[in-house]
């Protein structure tokens, strides 16, 4: 199966016809969240993307909620949960893990360590698509160290998924790290192709 797969496009209109152009050849196309920038501009942004929505599946980001990404696509939405599309086994989760921190000015869609470690604790997949990266791997910010999640780091060492793909933390944008076995990149608005 040929995945195309983005994440944090934040109403990048231009970005988002780029992903449009490069999908005719992608089997599968899979948006990793952020897809509004601060809660506004999301139905914009998902009519951009509509000519692929058929053979979408997306994860909420922190800057759109879960309900309000499903009302704006067509497009499968997942979160907390696993898909199996051909044979393969997709898990998602949505939001930011752990919570922005509560001076972060705007409204954010969130979850909390222990939240995460539950959502995910019963699920088991070939392919993880999260929000948020996992905890010391593709999620150094520039000034605020490591923002990743401790608890879908442990998901992934436990369960040990082929890929995982994330966004959320810009600065690591098009880097990828192996926890175990698995593939982790962080994907960021731009083409990232990956056969399964």
């Amino acid at each position: 199966m040929k995945i195309l797969a983005f994440s944090d496009l934040h109403c990048d209109l231009e970005a988002a016809a780029i992903l449009v152009a490069a999908a005719d050849t992608a089997d599968l196309v899979i948006g990793v969240g952020d897809f509004a920038q601060l809660h506004d501009g999301l139905e914009r942004t998902m009519e951009a993307l509509r000519p692929f929505e058929d053979r979408a599946i997306y994860v909420p980001g922190n800057n759109e909620t879960l309900e309000a990404l499903t009302a704006a696509t067509g497009a499968f939405v997942i979160h907390k949960e696993v898909v199996d599309i051909d044979g393969l086994k997709i898990c998602g989760l949505g939001c930011a893990v752990p919570p922005l921190p509560p001076t972060t000015p705007w409204p954010s869609f969130d979850m909390t360590e222990p939240e995460a470690e539950d959502a995910l604790a019963d699920l088991d997949a070939d392919l993880l698509v999260t929000h948020s990266p996992p905890k010391g791997v593709v999620d150094l910010h520039g000034s605020l160290g490591n923002l990743g999640s401790v608890a879908v780091r442990g998901w992934i060492k436990a369960r040990q998924p082929k890929l995982v793909l994330c966004g959320h933390i810009h600065d690591c944008w098009g880097q990828e790290a192996m926890i175990g076995q698995s593939r982790v990149c962080n994907l960021g608005p731009t083409i990232n192709w990956f056969e399964t």
